[in-house]
C-alpha cells in the first residue's frame, strides 16, 4: 500500500505525456513522432505504466494499438487535464497566437474561403491553416485538427463525426452553351441533355441517379467527359465545356450571378453527406468548438438535415 502511494505521489508526466500522445493518435509510431523519441521509447513507457499500476492501457494488434476500457477512461482525463494546463500557459504566460490545422477538399474549399474574412474578424487571435485533403477512412489517415469530409453517418473508424450538410445536386449550363441551342431557351426536357457534353465527377452514378428521379431513367448518360477533380469540373462547366451536375450550395454563388444556369428544379439529394471529423480522445481544445459553431451559422438552412 505504502508502496503505492509513493508512485501515485510522484506522478509519471512524461509517461502520462507519452500515453496521452498514443491513445489520441492511436500509434505508438506517431506519438514517437510528435514528441520526437522512438517508438521503443514509446513502447516501453507504456509498459512501465501498465507494470506499475498493474492494469493493461492498450491492445496490441499488428499494425495497430485500440484502448482498453480502463485506458479509454484514462486517457480521457489526462487528454482534458493537459489541455488545461495547455490553455493556461497560452492564456496567461505565452500569450501566443493559436492556430488549427483544418483539412478540406476542393470544391468544400470553393465554398467556405470567400466566407472567412468574418471569421478573422470575430476571432482574430485564431489563424486558420487550409490543407488540401483527400477522402480518409479513419483516425490514422487525419493529419489535421479538424477535417470536413463527405460520407455516410459513422464510415470514419476512430473519429468522431458531426453533421455539417446535405448537398443536392441539379444539372448547371453556362449561357454561352445554352444559347448555341436557341430552340432550347425557353422549353427544356432532360431528354434535351444529351444534345450537350454530359460533365462526370467520378463516375456515371450521380447523373444515373439525377434523370431516375427526373422520370427519364431510360436515357443514357454514360457517354462524355469524366473528370476526377470537383472544381476542374465545374470550371469545365464555366467555359462552356458541357453541362454538370451542379452541387448545391457550393455552385449557389455561380448561379446566382448568372455565370451558371440552374435548368431544372429537380435536385437530386445523394445518402452521403458532409461531416466534421475530430479525433476521438484528442487534446480538448475550445478553439475547435469555436470554429465548428462558426461553421455551422455558414450552411444555408435548406442544406440542414431535417
Amino acid at each position: 500500500m505504502n508502496s503505492s502511494r509513493f508512485k501515485l505521489n510522484r506522478l509519471p508526466l512524461t509517461a502520462l505525456r507519452t500515453f496521452e500522445a498514443a491513445a489520441r493518435l492511436l500509434s505508438f509510431k506517431d506519438a514517437a513522432d510528435e514528441l520526437n523519441v522512438s517508438a521503443t521509447t514509446v513502447s516501453n513507457q507504456i509498459r512501465k505504466l501498465e507494470r506499475d499500476w498493474k492494469c493493461k492501457l492498450f491492445i496490441r494488434k499488428t499494425r495497430a494499438v485500440v484502448l482498453t476500457d480502463s485506458g479509454r477512461s484514462l486517457s480521457a482525463v489526462v487528454s482534458r487535464s493537459f489541455g488545461h494546463i495547455k490553455r493556461e500557459i497560452e492564456s496567461h504566460i505565452g500569450q501566443s497566437k493559436r492556430s488549427l490545422r483544418i483539412g478540406i477538399g476542393p470544391i468544400f474549399g470553393r465554398w467556405i474561403i470567400p466566407k472567412m474574412k468574418s471569421f478573422q474578424k470575430e476571432f482574430p487571435d485564431i489563424d486558420l491553416v487550409f490543407e488540401h485533403s483527400p477522402r480518409i477512412t479513419n483516425a490514422e489517415m487525419m493529419s489535421s485538427d479538424i477535417q470536413i469530409d463527405w460520407g455516410e453517418p459513422d464510415s470514419w473508424f476512430g473519429l468522431n463525426s458531426d453533421f455539417l450538410m446535405n448537398v443536392t445536386y441539379s444539372p448547371v449550363i453556362s449561357p454561352k452553351l445554352l444559347a448555341e441551342q436557341s430552340d432550347l431557351l425557353q422549353n427544356i426536357s432532360p431528354t434535351d441533355l444529351l444534345n450537350f457534353t454530359i460533365i462526370h465527377q467520378y463516375d456515371f452514378s450521380e447523373w444515373r441517379s439525377w434523370m431516375d428521379l427526373s422520370g427519364f431513367p431510360e436515357l443514357n448518360v454514360e457517354t462524355g467527359l469524366t473528370i476526377m477533380d470537383s472544381n476542374v469540373a465545374l470550371q469545365a462547366a464555366i467555359d462552356s465545356g458541357g453541362v454538370a451536375l451542379g452541387s448545391f450550395p457550393f455552385v449557389d454563388p455561380e448561379v446566382t450571378s448568372g455565370i451558371l444556369i440552374k435548368l431544372f428544379d429537380i435536385d437530386l439529394q445523394p445518402s452521403r453527406a458532409y461531416h466534421i471529423l475530430i479525433k476521438q480522445h484528442a487534446t480538448p481544445n475550445p478553439d475547435i468548438s469555436l470554429f465548428v459553431s462558426w461553421l455551422k451559422e455558414q450552411v444555408p438552412e435548406s442544406h440542414i438535415m431535417k
